[in-house]
């Protein structure tokens, strides 16, 4: 029988695409899973027998089992925030055991942390102290006077760290241009505050001011370095005033200083950077709450930073659920070298990469990038057991919290949203979509047992067998 032409190229263009299309079974906002996707798995072991171990790539089967127990169902169709990275402050300290590697030695290390693509763990975020912090080895600001006062602030410089802070930034915004850069005060100069010390004190009325524009001048003089200064925070801890050095900041003082000095000097100088408040624990969701509950300072405050030696990490999602058009961030957490690395690996990948994302954080920071043998250089009252990421000394050794950072900043990538994933029993979870569509989701194991697990996506699943206390991130394309 003699065909028409045009019918049969009708049936193959249309109608063919039609009938296979009726056959699938879309669940919503998932994928068809018809190319058993490939999962390449990086595994760390509560006894250090794997360390970010590449283990054996495993791929999605078609699931029809309707057991449900310890199934991961991950849900990219419900989103959350959207995350811009994961990395560590880089103090003083950091900063000069760096600056002191040979040329071809620090190079190698700052590309393994920030590059941004290859190998490395592809740290995105950086937060650094706007003058000393904590592992500073002296005391200082960037306008400090031996008596009077510097309305005008002509003797403002930046000459206390060009030595090693500067350089090093340098070189790692020379490596991902795009790395954010979170920079908070742990005390205005001296003569700014009523106590006219670096330790202690309030912010004297008449210099609210003057401290707006040393920190105009601060992101400024940065930005003329080439180092942009994505966000600040007007006072680290303002509720602490025993550290070394530090300020006390109320709630209301805050507020007042975002609405009334701090924001109209930024937008005076039509400067982008966010101002973030709070910047200290857990425990006092009021504070974040009192200062956005202002429509002055809320209408300047891009958020609330935390850090967790208090309170509980869903104190982030309290202040979230009070205002939900401002972000939530996560800006400090130390790691005591008296702690065990088993302790660390499970409590800071619940609390941090876990607690903290689940609770609306865009970030994680953990504290402090690298020091030397003895956890400094610092002064002789600084943090004597602040462990940091990396130990520089005649090697270079990565301790606990490059781990369970790493488990994150290597495959959750600045842009990447956060996605739905249940808990089940022990076996805790974090799930991501990263902008490449890639999918990531890191798991641990709380329990005291080896576990097993499923992970189902749309209409596929596969298996995994996880020691106690271990932790392993999955990624696959689909």
């Amino acid at each position: 029988m003699k065909t028409n032409n045009f019918s049969v190229l009708y049936t193959i263009a249309v109608l063919v695409p039609i009938l296979l299309n009726s056959c699938k079974k879309d669940h919503p906002g998932s994928p068809v899973n018809t190319s058993s996707a490939a999962v390449t798995i990086f595994e760390t072991t509560a006894d250090q027998t794997k360390l970010l171990e590449q283990q054996p790539t495993i791929k999605f089967a078609l699931d029809s089992s309707s057991n449900a127990n310890n199934t991961i169902t991950v849900d990219e169709g419900t989103t959350y925030q959207t995350i811009d990275g994961f990395g560590f402050a880089l103090t003083d300290a950091s900063a000069i055991v760096i600056d002191g590697l040979s040329a071809g030695q620090q190079t190698a290390l700052l590309q393994e942390l920030f590059a941004p693509t290859g190998d490395g763990i592809s740290s995105s975020y950086l937060r650094i102290g706007i003058g000393a912090e904590a592992l500073s080895l002296s005391d200082y600001t960037y306008d400090d006077l031996s008596s009077g006062t510097d309305d005008n602030l002509t003797s403002f410089s930046l000459s206390p760290s060009m030595p090693d802070l500067i350089p090093v930034l340098k070189k790692i915004v020379a490596i991902n241009p795009n790395i954010k850069i979170l920079a908070s005060p742990f005390s205005p100069p001296a003569w700014m505050k009523t106590n006219n010390k670096l330790v202690g004190g309030t912010l004297k009325t008449s210099s609210y001011p003057i401290y707006a524009n040393y920190l105009v001048k601060y992101i400024q003089a940065m930005q003329a370095q080439g180092i942009p200064i994505d966000a600040i925070t007007p006072q680290n801890e303002p509720r602490d005033s025993t550290e070394d050095p530090s300020m006390r900041f109320k709630a209301d003082e805050e507020a007042n200083f975002i609405k009334n000095n701090l924001g109209p000097a930024f937008k005076a100088a039509g400067l982008k950077t966010k101002i973030i408040c709070y910047d200290h624990n857990c425990d006092d969701p009021d504070y974040p709450r009192a200062v956005l509950s202002d429509t002055g300072a809320f209408a300047y405050t891009d958020g609330s930073a935390f850090h967790f030696y208090a309170g509980l990490i869903t104190a982030l999602s309290v202040v979230h659920n009070a205002y939900p058009t401002k972000n939530i961030y996560f800006t400090e957490q130390y790691t005591s070298s008296n702690g065990t690395f088993a302790g660390y690996l499970e409590s800071q990948t619940s609390n941090l990469i876990m607690g903290a994302t689940r609770n609306w954080s865009r970030n994680v920071i953990g504290w402090t990038l690298a020091g030397d043998a003895n956890n400094g250089p610092h002064k002789p009252d600084g943090c004597q057991d602040c462990l940091p990421a990396i130990t520089i000394s005649s090697t270079i050794k990565r301790n606990i919290q490059y781990y369970v950072f790493a488990h994150a900043s290597k495959f959750v990538h600045p842009g990447a949203v956060r996605i739905s994933s249940n808990i089940t029993g022990d076996i805790q979870n974090v799930a991501f979509k990263n902008t490449d569509n890639s999918k990531v989701i890191i798991v641990l194991n709380s329990g005291t047992i080896t576990e097993n697990f499923k992970v189902k996506w749309g209409t596929e699943s596969f298996s995994y067998s996880l020691p106690a206390g271990a932790v392993a991130t999955f990624k696959w394309q689909g």
